[in-house]
Parts: structure tokens; sequence; C-alpha cells
């Protein structure tokens, strides 16, 4: 069993230009199966091996595409989001950033009962190392197959937290990047969810960043959760108003600072680290506490 990916996916990428080319090249080596491109009026070209079709349900009737990975702009991307949908794609990534709010508004209510989940937008993807499944942006060279279930808002950082813990010999069950947008798919909460509920993970890594509330609603559900946390919020030293990189990393009042998320998440039982220098460390740390390493 892995997170929203496994052996079995069968990835088609929306937006086959230089970028979902590259992703696709890289992911088809790793060993995943992306079985077609679908850029509008570039049906039936081939693209570095890639067969390309004019839409999503002809890549799902033709291929059994069950992931969608998004590389549409920004202005057309809500639009790729839903076409997924309509056409019974189960899990959609969406790379792309900056969708305007107002569209994933829409998008969030067209989903609502879809039974298409979605990862994004603004992620790195999702990445699942046992099973050699990879849809997303991320460098596989950083990952290693083990037990250790990664959650972030900032591709740098899951990248930088994956990195550490490779190194030390901590193999990860699967990452999950659920993106720096104010409003996005799948929450922090409900990727915790996942891998509580995943038997190949035995721990959880989980970096949030300053804005929202989104920490403080994850920290309720580790609470009730049976495997051990280690979070980081990045942008402790952010002055309010100010946005820091992400467009969902700006403090609006009170409950969207670091202190808040911080002190939520060690209320419910997680180890809170200070500097990501040191998530690494401290999950080899509570790993070895738990008597799971």
């Amino acid at each position: 069993m892995a997170v929203l990916l496994n052996q079995d996916s069968r990835v088609v990428i929306q937006g086959f230009g230089a970028a979902g080319v590259r992703e696709a090249t890289t992911s088809r080596s790793y060993g995943t199966q992306v079985v077609a491109g679908v850029t509008p009026g570039r049906g039936g070209q081939v693209i570095e091996g890639f067969p390309i079709r004019n839409t999503v349900r002809q890549a799902v009737d033709e291929f059994q595409a069950n992931v969608s990975l998004i590389f549409v702009p920004a202005a057309f991307a809500a639009d790729a989001i839903v076409e997924a949908a309509d056409a019974g794609v189960p899990v959609t990534i969406c790379i792309t950033e900056g969708i305007p709010p107002l569209d994933m508004v829409k998008v969030k209510a067209y989903l609502r009962g879809s039974g298409t989940t979605l990862i994004g937008p603004n992620c790195p993807g999702v990445i699942s190392p046992s099973e050699r499944a990879r849809a997303g942006i991320m460098p596989v060279a950083v990952y290693l197959e083990g037990s250790v279930g990664v959650i972030s808002r900032s591709g740098t950082l899951v990248y930088e937290a994956v990195d550490q813990l490779s190194r030390l010999g901590i193999g990860q069950s699967g990452s999950v990047g659920v993106g720096g947008d104010p409003i996005i798919g799948t929450t922090q909460r409900e990727a915790l969810e996942l891998f509580e509920n995943d038997p190949e993970t035995a721990a959880v890594v989980m970096i949030g960043e300053i804005g929202g509330t989104a920490e403080q609603e994850a920290a309720e559900y580790i609470k009730q959760m049976s495997k051990p946390v280690v979070a980081f919020i990045a942008g402790a030293t952010a002055p309010p108003g100010r946005r820091m990189g992400h467009a969902g990393a700006i403090i609006a009042g009170k409950a969207g600072t670091a202190q808040a998320k911080q002190t939520a998440l060690m209320a419910a039982g997680a180890t809170v680290v200070q500097s990501p220098s040191t998530i690494g460390l401290t999950m080899q740390q509570v790993l070895k506490e738990r008597g799971l390493a």
C-alpha cells in the first residue's frame, strides 16, 4: 500500500510543454507509468515517446490514466482540474502556482463529492519511493524507501527534510506536497489522515508555515494519531502583513503566526523543531524513543 500513488498508477500530464516533457521523462526513468500527455490541438503526436491526446477523457479511455499531473498556466489551470474530474481521474496533482483564488473557490465547490482528490495547486507533487511512483517535480535522488511520511506546504523544505532523513538512513513511505497557495485541495490534516491509515508509515514529518490556520486544524487531528509527528513551522521571523514566498504565507491575525501554530502542535503532542536543520536528527531520536528505529 502507498499514499495516493503506487505501481499501478497511470499518469497523464496536462500541459505537455517543456516542463511537462521534462518531468514525464524523469518519472518514467524512475519507474512510473506515464501513459500520455494532453495538449489540445496536438493530439496524435508522439513527443519523447509519449503519445499526446487532445483531452483527458481520451487519455483515460485509451490508456486507463488514473492520475493527472497539471502544468497548465494559471489562467487555465482551474479548467484543467475540472476536466480531469469530469474524466473520472481519482487523483489530480496541480503544480501550477498563482491560480486566482476565486477560480479555486469554484474548483473546490465543483470537486465536492466528485471522487477526485486534488493535491495542490502550487505544490511539488507526490512520490511513493517503495512503489517507484512519482507525479511531481521533486528530485528523486534524495528519496529513500522507508517508513516516514513527509507532508509540506513548501517544495524546497520538503526536499531538505527528505535529504536529511535519507542521509541518516531513514527512508520515506511517501511525500505529499500539499501546496502553498491560499486555497488548496487536500489539507495537511487530510494528508496526516492518509499516512495515519497507511500501514507502511511509522511516523510523519509535517512542515508548515505562517499564514492561515491549517496547522492548527492539523494539530486537532494529531491528538488522535497513533503515529509520532515531528513538525516545523517556517517563517517565524517574518514581519506581520508581509507575504513570504507562498501566497498563503501571510500573517493575518494572531492565529497565523508561527508561535500560534507551534503552541497548537506542541499541545497536540507533536515534537516541534525550531530550525529546519534539525528535522532529520529529531526524527531519528523520536524513532529510537518509540522503538521504531
